[in-house]
């Protein structure tokens, strides 16, 4: 009797064992890599979240764009978060501004010098900006979404202001800038004036922009406190109060890519904001949720 008991708890304990493995090798969120066409011919990779849950119709659809040196598998709790709030995502890679063009500017100039260079080069933000086209013309072809909002973190923050209409001072063209194609702009960690962007340059923008920085979010140029620089900037979103600023306390500029020590504290906030931004979008009147301990949010 006890052997066959000492059996079935073996083979009890061997089932266990299968079904634990196979949930496991079950992707959480489902994904795939596609690869979109862009208008000078190059190809952008794309790594797409499909919308969680039962969607009538077309899921709305968010882009995030990566930093400097990232490519489209970063960021995977901003990509996992919205596609379980019911967004289709869409990571583009920026292959003429990832690791190996970092890397290249690094070595060539040092590490703080190679970043503003990245930064700062037309035809690697051009080339972004191209991305986002083709990314755009992929996903319309598989759907026509309802509503769409361009993400992006650092260099991608760039790419999301000059999409949006933001002026710079190094030679990007409109287009492939300032085409205006979203209903909501998402901006982490924003650059100031002085690099890529000239004073004054976002207060033309009038669709709704969320801002989010973190008090220890260096910049290239001006500290933290010039990455507030672009909501101060902008003109105000009248009766729809759609132009947020979240300011994180202690948050740190690598936290908002969703790395460095104090990122798990800083991600609820980011994504808990970003949905209720998006949600007042969509519904034509944003309401400044209430403030949590820790964050900063203002409205205008």
């Amino acid at each position: 009797m006890s052997n066959k008991i000492d059996g079935e708890n073996w083979l009890f304990r061997k089932i266990v064992l299968w079904i634990a493995t196979l949930l496991l090798s079950v992707p959480l969120f489902a994904q795939k890599r596609v690869s979109a066409s862009r208008e000078d011919g190059h190809e952008t990779p794309l790594l797409v979240y499909g919308a969680a849950g039962t969607v009538t119709g077309c899921a709305p659809l968010a882009l995030i764009s990566h930093g400097a040196g990232g490519s489209e598998d970063g960021y995977h709790y901003l990509a996992e978060f919205l596609s379980q709030s019911g967004f289709t995502i869409v990571v583009m890679g920026h292959r003429e501004s990832g690791l190996a063009a970092l890397r290249a500017d690094i070595r060539a100039d040092g590490f703080r010098e190679g970043v503003r260079a990245l930064v700062a080069d037309p035809h690697a933000e051009q080339a972004r900006l191209l991305d986002v086209g083709a990314a755009l013309k992929w996903a319309d072809a598989q759907c026509k979404a309802p509503f769409l909002v361009l993400l992006g973190h650092s260099m991608g923050a760039e790419t999301v202001m000059l999409e949006a209409g933001a002026r710079n001072m190094i030679s990007v063209s409109y287009p492939p800038a300032g085409q205006d194609r979203f209903d909501a702009y998402v901006a982490l960690s924003p650059e100031g004036p002085g690099v890529v962007f000239p004073e004054h340059a976002w207060n033309g923008i009038h669709k709704p922009v969320l801002v989010l920085t973190g008090t220890r979010d260096q910049s290239l140029r001006g500290g933290p406190e010039a990455r507030l620089i672009p909501w101060q900037d902008l003109p105000g979103d009248g009766v729809r109060k759609c132009q947020w600023m979240a300011l994180i306390d202690g948050a740190t500029h690598m936290n908002f890519a969703g790395n460095g020590m104090g990122a798990s504290h800083v991600e609820p906030m980011v994504t808990r904001t970003i949905l209720e931004f998006t949600k007042g979008v969509q519904a034509g009147a944003c309401k400044q949720p209430a403030t949590t301990d820790g964050m900063i949010l203002q409205a205008k």
